[in-house]
């Protein structure tokens, strides 16, 4: 660490809405800004305990500015989820990554915890501090500084402080847009940088805005009309496991709403390249439908299946089912910029026997990285769905 800069070598760029990146809508607190991945009237549409503490969970969020600093000081007032009785998980990271490149790592104190109670399903807040989160020793020139937020923790920002001037940070060429689940929005990922949808926009180059939210992909229509209403360059719609673990729905409903999901995303985007994708390798429920339950018996946080196999006689759902009902639907929808991605092929047996879901249900962090390198090679390598097209020559 380096010497702290004296007061007067401070500036407090204000933090407008041009230096975040990956956030849908910004919130004014008490406090600061609070990036939401959902707009206001989604919000209030869904009704959802856990689909608003997803939302507020800033996966992909990240600041983004210009800057000759070598220091960088960012407050925040964080709110971690745990469960009652058992740890609270590590503290969140914030990644810095510098003309692309990942360079840091740090974490911060204090802010809220709020308790889930699992039996009896009520929730306590307990308040905190404002915590500081730091980074020195940047090289002195010109350079893009991105600080991705913690993509487990619900992050106000109250204050940036840099020891230089700031701009925002030219976008890059095209935008990602990306619905999911947790496994999307980054579950057992070591930091923000490394949930795979990250690690993909990397390697493809891309502003990536991340719609994973666990527990809720579930076909939400406002959440279709959310991503009508983004401009993107490119989409994609991760689908499976939360209709299966939520039990929510059974086969007659599950082709119309697809259907209807993919109609209102054409809405807004009718030629953008749009990549369906189904559920990665999830043995407990690739054939067993839900719902999903939680044991914590072993005291650790497990997920099992409770559903009975014969049941998908009556239309309930397992990932088999949709995944073939996935692959049908793209097929006779007979759009020449939709595509179907199979998710085993980005984590099948031979990775489930190498590198098996911790929980049962979340890739950890080496998989996550597996998955993100192979998803940016089927997607944006020539040829793939993503793939950049070429300038049409233009005859003078």
């Amino acid at each position: 660490m380096t010497d702290q800069p004296a007061a007067a070598s401070w500036t407090t760029p204000p933090i407008t809405a041009d230096l975040v990146r990956g956030a849908v809508e910004l919130e004014h607190t008490e406090h600061g800004l609070l990036p939401h991945r959902l707009p206001s009237w989604a919000r209030a549409q869904g009704g959802d305990g856990q689909l608003a503490m997803a939302e507020a969970q800033p996966s992909g969020v990240r600041l983004a500015f210009r800057t000759r600093a070598t220091a960088v000081e960012l407050d925040t007032l964080r709110t971690r989820v745990g469960y009652r009785g058992l740890p609270l998980r590590p503290d969140g990271r914030y990644d810095l990554v510098i003309d692309g490149v990942p360079v840091g790592q740090a974490s911060t104190t204090g802010g809220k915890v709020q308790l889930l109670d699992m039996t009896t399903g009520t929730t306590e807040t307990q308040p905190g501090p404002i915590g500081t989160v730091r980074f020195d020793g940047l090289p002195d020139r010109m350079k893009d500084v991105e600080i991705w937020l913690p993509h487990t923790e619900i992050t106000e920002l109250v204050e940036l402080r840099t020891d230089a001037p700031v701009e925002p940070a030219p976008a890059k060429a095209r935008v990602w847009l990306h619905h999911g689940s947790s496994i999307s929005q980054g579950s057992n990922a070591a930091s923000p940088a490394t949930t795979w949808p990250a690690l993909a926009a990397a390697r493809g180059g891309v502003d990536l805005i991340n719609l994973g939210f666990g527990g809720s992909a579930l076909l939400d229509p406002f959440t279709a009309r959310t991503m009508r209403d983004i401009p993107a360059d490119l989409i994609s719609v991760k689908i499976g496991i939360n209709l299966v673990n939520a039990d929510l729905m059974r086969l007659r409903a599950f082709g119309p709403a697809v259907h209807g999901f993919l109609d209102t995303i054409r809405d807004g985007h009718p030629t953008t390249p749009l990549l369906v994708v189904s559920a990665i390798l999830c043995p407990i429920h690739e054939d067993t439908p839900g719902p999903g339950a939680v044991d914590f018996s072993s005291g650790t946080m497990q997920f099992q299946a409770t559903g009975d196999p014969a049941e998908r006689a009556a239309g309930k759902l397992t990932l088999t089912v949709i995944r073939e009902e996935l692959a049908r639907i793209v097929t006779q929808r007979a759009d020449p910029n939709l595509h179907y991605l199979d998710g085993r092929t980005l984590y099948g047996e031979a990775d489930a026997a190498e590198l098996p879901l911790p929980d049962r249900l979340h890739p950890d962090t080496v998989a996550h990285h597996r998955i993100g390198t192979r998803f940016a090679d089927h997607a944006f390598s020539p040829g793939g769905p993503f793939a950049p097209q070429p300038t049409p020559h233009r005859r003078a």
